[in-house]
């Protein structure tokens, strides 16, 4: 598909990979809407980029709902969208003195990561499916998964099982959603420069940097948006999990 004069959706857009990729979208000609819950900085880089900003719980089905009604309103019909909402916790499933995982934690990561990516690509594919095709598609959906989903580590028990259930739905979806001429791609992530690095000390991310065999530093958000441009662009592209990772296989811990 052709990116300029459409209209996009990113959730999570108010930061790191959703940031990025809202940025390199409105740079090729979309039409962006932010899903987001952080409203000064999606309301700043909407006003950047010439989008729009709407605070969005993706979690709850009302919100999701109202910012869709939102970005069609002012941009039409949304043929892109890209799930970049997620939470990362680090918590050990048995932790000291042999306390259990919080399972409130555990279901907020499920509910955000998993459920969250599920509302969106349901609801969004529900109102494009009525609107004509441009050519042999009428869009595509890029969620976002993590390297964690295959190699998860230690105190990543939630993360990683929410992350998985992504790469579960790719296919299922792509497969419904195919007699529609909807695409769905999921993006499984590396070690990424993101907010939640950004307060570790430099030595941190340098050491975390230094695990990638190759470029062996952490990746930017750039170089996901840009994969997000190509999967767009490539009609072949459907149904599957995409490594970005510069070949890191994680360790246990």
């Amino acid at each position: 598909m052709n990116i300029e004069g459409l209209a996009a959706i990113v959730t999570g857009g108010a930061s790191g990979l959703g940031a990025a990729t809202a940025r390199a979208l409105a740079a090729r000609g979309a039409r962006v809407t932010l899903f987001d819950l952080h409203e000064e900085e999606g309301a700043k880089l909407a006003g950047d980029i010439g989008g729009l900003f709407q605070r969005v719980d993706v979690t709850d089905e009302d919100s999701v709902n109202a910012g869709l009604d939102a970005a069609e309103a002012a941009h039409g019909i949304a043929r892109i969208a890209v799930n970049c909402a997620g939470v990362a916790p680090a918590i050990k499933a048995v932790g000291r003195e042999f306390v259990p995982h919080p399972i409130d934690s555990f279901r907020k990561a499920v509910e955000i990561n998993l459920t969250g990516t599920f509302l969106i690509a349901s609801r969004f594919a529900a109102r494009l499916q009525q609107a004509e095709a441009i050519g042999e598609e009428r869009g595509v959906i890029v969620n976002t998964a993590s390297v964690a989903a295959f190699d998860g580590q230690i105190g990543q028990a939630a993360y990683a099982a929410s992350k998985g259930g992504v790469v579960g739905l790719t296919l299922p979806l792509a497969r419904e959603f195919a007699q529609s001429l909807i695409r769905v791609v999921t993006i499984a992530p590396g070690i990424f420069w993101t907010p939640m690095l950004a307060g570790l000390p430099q030595a941190a991310q340098d050491s975390l940097g230094k695990q990638v065999p190759h470029p062996s530093r952490l990746g930017k958000p750039e170089e996901y948006a840009m994969l997000v441009e190509s999967i767009i662009a490539n009609p072949m592209l459907n149904g599957e999990t995409i490594r970005l990772d510069g070949a890191i296989r994680m360790a246990p811990k």
